[in-house]
């Protein structure tokens, strides 16, 4: 098996932080402090002894629902039928709470999503879904 293949097959649940145009944009969202909602997670995931871990990337696309986050399954919990999960509106300390307990205990497709985040799902933008079929 690759060295590719291997890291594969152990992927851990990953949380992806949307921080491009509108994302993560002081003047967009003043009362927010978007640095130190990503550096709670980036502790998280330091702190979780692996079982998640956070990136960033520009533009995820949904920028009406700034800031997004997509929630993506562990390998075992792709497995189990989890799929990638966006998040909207996810700014305040409660949902950063609710995305690093969700992720400290397995993510999609291993436990449920607490009710309170449920709600703050948002439907995955044309393109993404589009990319996800390929």
């Amino acid at each position: 098996m690759s060295h590719a293949a291997v890291r594969a097959a152990h992927r851990p649940c990953t949380i992806v932080v949307c921080r491009g145009c509108c994302c993560g944009n002081p003047r967009k969202h003043p009362g927010t402090d978007h640095a130190w909602q990503l550096d709670r997670l980036r502790a998280g995931a330091a702190g979780s002894g692996g079982r998640f871990a956070v990136r960033t990337t520009d533009c995820l696309g949904p920028c009406d629902r700034a800031n997004v986050v997509v929630v993506q399954p562990s390998t075992a919990g792709r497995l189990a039928g989890g799929r990638a999960v966006w998040v909207g509106f996810a700014m305040d300390d409660d949902c950063t709470d609710d995305l690093l307990n969700w992720a400290t205990a397995g993510g999609p497709g291993i436990t449920e999503p607490p009710a309170t985040l449920r709600l703050q799902f948002i439907p995955a933008p044309r393109e993404a879904r589009v990319r996800v079929r390929r």
